[in-house]
């Protein structure tokens, strides 16, 4: 018997193949940000133009993701996921290709097209496939990926852009993205109810125009200085996420969007408020450090990006053992532990920012901050997934990864306004790393001044 036989349908397997794709899809929100001058100065382009390979890439994610959820229920999440990648390949290779930055913008759009398909789909098939008493470590596995991408990206991208230049950045997604879709085809199952559902389509166009109006607005906010247009995009985004909430609630008996159902447990709730909170606190520390160590310190690309390197090896070794600690002594602690390494690491970076500053001088920081972030992301999906029936994964899935893209964009505008907001670029760094410690200390209050309580199962 061919060992993909044997393999198929084995939950590590599918964790591999699922991981993988989820890898792609974060990394490229990050790497992408050390590649813009070389993109700026090949494709001569400016800034606000270039800006939006990574705010189009963001914009579609956060406004579609919750849909995108909904879909996978409806159409088979294995086969939304093996679209996602199809589409996110393609584009990646349009992106590499792009003579031009109208060409470059449209091909990150569709890319983001394709990571909104794929991603919702990967923590809804893991609890498919994982028996109950090992969705703790394979959600752990899962989360740790997310902060590992998030954080190599400056560093893998540094090493491209310095090397093989900014294309490859796009490039490098082409054989990844080809390889998870044959182990898609090979060895993840196609997990399916057998009951019908209908698409929500006033859900859908009332959750997509609101999301993408508020996205939108804190993107843009600081580049148009907040002024009444961009104000007004953000009013009317806010009006139109309540009329989905409103519309939501008089549909929960016939196949929603949301299910309220899923905020039965508050444990669901409190994480996934604290992961838009430590989504934002991770895009706050991270985007002014990259632009600190090539801007003030004079570092080249993959200079920076080896610079930070500390915090994602850091990270990649401790995150799989964070998901089965929680398992055994409890999430909360092991987020407790990571809230405080990170603030840790944080503060010790603002306190030894300065014009003369070494990269060695950043190495312990940095380090505490990879325990930091390898100590939170997991432990947060899997306390937050810990108690949602099956039949509700897709949505919670959706609601995650939705909240955490918008904690993402937050973090990103108010970061990017508070370096702006310095007397002296360097004072505006520390300004921003501040953001994050604050977010993290508020994160840590929420996280003691709650419980988490009733299992969704129960509840439903």
């Amino acid at each position: 018997m061919p060992k993909t036989t044997k393999l198929r349908g084995n939950p590590w397997a599918v964790l591999v193949t699922l991981s993988l794709g989820f890898f792609m899809t974060l990394l490229d929100m990050t790497i992408v940000n050390i590649a813009l001058p070389g993109v700026m100065s090949d494709l001569h382009t400016g800034l606000d133009q270039v800006m939006w390979t990574v705010s189009g890439y963001t914009l579609v994610l956060a406004a579609l993701l919750v849909t995108a959820a909904r879909l996978g229920d409806m159409r088979g999440r294995r086969t939304l996921f093996a679209l996602g990648v199809a589409v996110f390949t393609a584009a990646s290779a349009v992106c590499g290709l792009a003579g031009g930055i109208g060409v470059l913008v449209g091909a990150r759009l569709v890319q983001g097209l394709g990571a909104t398909l794929l991603t919702p789909q990967t923590m809804a098939l893991i609890m498919a496939v994982f028996p109950a008493g090992r969705r703790g470590t394979a959600l752990g596995i899962w989360g740790s990926v997310a902060g590992v991408a998030t954080l190599s990206g400056p560093t893998l991208g540094g090493l491209l852009v310095s090397t093989v230049g900014w294309r490859w950045v796009f490039f490098v997604n082409i054989p990844i993205g080809l390889l998870v879709l044959a182990l898609t085809f090979l060895l993840v199952p196609d997990p399916r109810t057998g009951r019908a559902h209908r698409l929500d389509l006033p859900g859908v166009l009332l959750s997509t125009a609101a999301l993408a109006c508020v996205a939108f607005a804190l993107m843009e906010g600081d580049r148009y200085s907040w002024n009444a247009g961009i104000l007004a995009l953000a009013a009317t985004g806010l009006v139109l996420a309540a009329l989905f909430l409103r519309q939501q609630s008089r549909r929960q008996e016939s196949e929603p969007l949301i299910p309220f159902r899923l905020f039965a447990d508050r444990g669901f709730t409190v994480m996934t408020v604290l992961i838009g909170a430590i989504g934002a606190a991770l895009i706050a520390a991270v985007l002014p450090l990259g632009l600190y160590f090539q801007q003030e310190l004079g570092f080249s690309a993959v200079r920076a990006g080896l610079a930070l390197a500390p915090s994602p090896l850091v990270s990649l070794v401790v995150s799989p053992l964070a998901g089965r600690l929680s398992d055994r002594i409890g999430g909360r602690r092991v987020l407790s532990a990571g809230l405080l390494s990170f603030c840790a690491g944080l503060a010790a970076v603002i306190l030894l920012a300065r014009d003369s500053a070494s990269a060695p001088d950043f190495t312990v920081p940095l380090m505490f901050m990879g325990l930091g972030t390898g100590c939170l992301i997991a432990p947060l999906s899997t306390e937050a997934m810990r108690h949602v029936p099956a039949p509700l994964a897709g949505a919670a899935s959706g609601v995650n990864n939705t909240v955490r893209q918008l904690g993402s964009v937050l973090g990103s505008a108010a970061a990017t306004a508070l370096m702006a907001a310095g007397a002296t670029p360097l004072a505006g760094f520390r300004l921003a790393m501040a953001l994050a410690v604050v977010l993290l200390v508020l994160a840590g209050a929420a996280l003691i001044a709650t419980r988490t309580g009733t299992p969704a199962a129960a509840a439903v």
